[in-house]
């Protein structure tokens, strides 16, 4: 018998390597190894999730206590125009609108109202309420009617702001014949609130909401 020569058995071992490699990633690999990296994935990611559950629930207290603060602030603010018919309501959105201006340009020295012409009264696509608008036309500066918008939509009871228009013009002609402001905004929009319900009017906190 002819002895093994060192080139046989590297040979040899290389071979034995090759078939380890090759039942590795037939067997192990497939079936062990990629299964366990897509648990260990997984596994971090529900860690992850824990961990923001975690700070969540930390949390809680906190965002239920805000939320309870924010509910009982909006439940102070009136939703409901006060008064009992669309006539009335009408009146007191106009006298609202009045009261805006002066306070936004005392004097109208910077918005004078053009016209204000009442919306039917009635109940828009899937509204619950009776619904009062007024159409207004103004002239003004423009901080006077960022001011003005922002006094109507946040002041009390809620009034809306719908179909806004707003062009730039170089100058309107203040009321009185006081002469002309040199800067201005030539605005269009409809002015809305609530009536409360026939069934509320008169109760006490009518105007608040639920």
């Amino acid at each position: 018998m002819q002895a093994v020569t060192d080139r046989d058995r590297w040979l040899a071992l290389g071979l034995l390597l090759a078939a380890l490699v090759l039942a590795y990633l037939l067997l192990v690999h497939p079936w062990w190894t990629l299964p366990m990296r897509d648990a260990q994935a997984s596994i971090r990611a529900l860690q992850e999730r824990s961990q923001r559950a975690r700070i969540q629930l930390q949390q809680a207290p906190d965002v239920a206590a805000r939320l309870r603060e924010a509910m009982e602030a909006d439940r102070q603010v009136p939703v409901f125009l006060p008064e009992a018919s669309a006539e009335l309501a009408f009146a007191g959105l106009a006298q609202r609108l009045e009261t805006e201006v002066e306070r936004a340009s005392p004097g109208n020295a910077g918005c004078a109202i053009s016209t204000r012409t009442p919306i039917d009264a009635g109940r828009g696509n899937n509204e619950r309420f009776e619904r009062v608008g007024v159409h207004v036309r103004l002239r003004c500066g423009n901080a006077e009617t960022v001011a003005l918008l922002h006094a109507l939509e946040g002041g009390s009871p809620r009034l809306f702001v719908d179909n806004l228009s707003v062009v730039a013009q170089g100058f309107f002609e203040r009321p009185g014949g006081a002469g002309r402001n040199d800067s201005g905004l030539d605005v269009e929009f409809d002015l809305h609130g609530y009536l409360a319900p026939a069934s509320l009017r008169g109760a006490t906190g009518v105007a608040h909401g639920p």
